[in-house]
């Protein structure tokens, strides 16, 4: 059974939700807040952890940032009371994989911890046998192994991450439409919601870009979608 831990400061909710889930295969763990997140990770190694956006103490966005920032790619679905545009977005820039506006359907989250456990297990968030090693500035992609390292030390990367890098750099110097991206990383499972792209374009330049506001490597093709543009002189095996 996949363990699926939740952390929501509701009772009556958290209860619905382990018997709800329960009765479609899942093994439901419970936490009112995340005083125990890590220790619950730690001991129980859940496969997906469905965050409440909305708590006493440490709240559902920053305990998701937290752990990504210690490259923690566990997926990560928040529920929210507040279904607009901006909290979505934010919830994914904190580096959410998906989430649940409140009050919803329990087959509605039973659909997407679904869609996102296999967005996880897609060829699209594997590693590619065939793609070889790029390297770029300080960096070094390895797409057989899934791994991006800068001057030898290893960058966590998440499923999505690395998908939407694999399928730029698949197509390097190739302007990429945000449908196609949305294709190309996550399948038939996607909603036409290509701001998702952006959001994880918005991750990568981060990570990768010396000045995220004037990308060298992951540009913007106004009126189309992204590029990636590799050195010149760029090396790969």
């Amino acid at each position: 059974m996949k363990k699926i831990l939740l952390i929501d400061d509701d009772p009556e909710l958290r209860q619905l939700l382990a018997t709800y889930l329960g009765r479609h295969g899942f093994d439901t763990l419970l936490l009112p807040d995340t005083r125990q997140l890590d220790a619950y990770l730690e001991r129980y190694h859940p496969h997906l952890v469905v965050l409440d956006l909305m708590m006493p103490g440490e709240d559902g966005l920053a305990a998701c940032r937290r752990l990504r920032a210690r490259g923690e790619t566990l997926p990560v679905i928040m529920l929210t009371a507040r279904d607009e545009t901006v909290d979505r977005v934010i919830g994914l820039e904190m580096g959410a994989d998906d989430y649940v506006g409140k009050p919803f359907d329990p087959r509605e989250l039973v659909a997407r911890i679904e869609a996102v456990l296999r967005r996880g297990a897609r060829p699209a968030a594997a590693p590619d046998p065939a793609g070889g090693v790029l390297r770029f500035g300080e960096w070094t992609f390895d797409r057989a192994a899934r791994q991006l390292s800068r001057g030898g030390e290893p960058v966590a990367l998440t499923s999505g991450e690395f998908a939407l890098l694999n399928a730029l750099v698949a197509n390097a110097s190739r302007p990429m439409k945000r449908e196609r991206l949305l294709e190309l990383t996550r399948g038939d499972e996607s909603e036409s919601f290509d701001r998702a792209i952006d959001v994880q374009m918005h991750r990568l330049r981060r990570l990768i870009e010396d000045d995220p506001a004037h990308p060298r490597y992951l540009q913007t093709v106004w009126g189309v979608g992204y590029t990636f543009v590799p050195d010149a002189a760029g090396e790969a095996q």
